[in-house]
């Protein structure tokens, strides 16, 4: 029984998708990119989220080895883009703020790269058949943790930037109102002390 639960903890995580998470900055008139290799086949995909920067917006393009663009967005706040590599070779992420010209935008992005294909392999017994459906049902769980820590991720960085712009407008409606406040008690001290001087009589000795 412990000989299977360890076969089944090493085979989990050598069937764990490779991730990479990051928080950039890219500055006006620049761009930032990043690549990955992978092979033919392969799953990958990339999450993204600008959470920092102007109207929280960014343009982001997807290139394959041989340039080919696989996916371009203008002047998106977040987005999930899932693709197939159709080739072996390195493919391209980059985002862009050119279009901006004063002010830098933090963008939070991941980029999950799934496990190469296999071959078919065909079943020599009904042992192997069975070993290979459990490593299956195990490297779909896997996947199925990683889209869920993904999601878990993207939501709390949203949750962050809504709260942020609540804070943001709170704050702005009680510093309005206070003004407000200040402006109406000016303007009955004011008129208060005008009438006052108008009705005020005046002796002649």
């Amino acid at each position: 029984m412990n000989f299977l639960l360890k076969f089944l903890t090493l085979l989990l995580f050598q069937c764990v998708v490779h991730i990479n998470g990051y928080f950039i900055t890219v500055d006006p008139h620049s761009e930032e990119c990043f690549f990955d290799r992978a092979e033919a086949g392969t799953k990958l995909g990339l999450m993204f989220e600008t959470v920092e920067g102007g109207f929280l917006d960014i343009e982001v393009r997807i290139s394959g080895p041989d340039q080919k663009v696989i996916y371009q967005g203008e002047k998106e706040s977040s987005g999930k883009y899932t693709f197939s590599a159709y080739e072996t070779g390195i493919y391209h992420y980059c985002f862009s703020n050119k279009m901006s010209t004063l002010t830098p935008k933090v963008v939070m992005f991941s980029m999950e790269i799934g496990e190469a294909p296999k071959g078919t392999v065909g079943a020599v017994n009904e042992g192997e058949a069975g070993h290979t459906k459990l490593e299956d049902m195990i490297r779909e769980l896997s996947g199925t943790l990683t889209s869920i820590k993904h999601e878990q991720d993207y939501m709390h960085v949203r949750d962050r930037i809504h709260r942020s712009i609540n804070e943001s407008t709170n704050s702005r409606v009680v510093m309005w109102s206070f003004f407000e406040a200040i402006v109406l008690i000016v303007m009955t001290v004011g008129q208060i002390y005008y009438l006052k001087r108008f009705f005020e009589v005046k002796r002649v000795v």
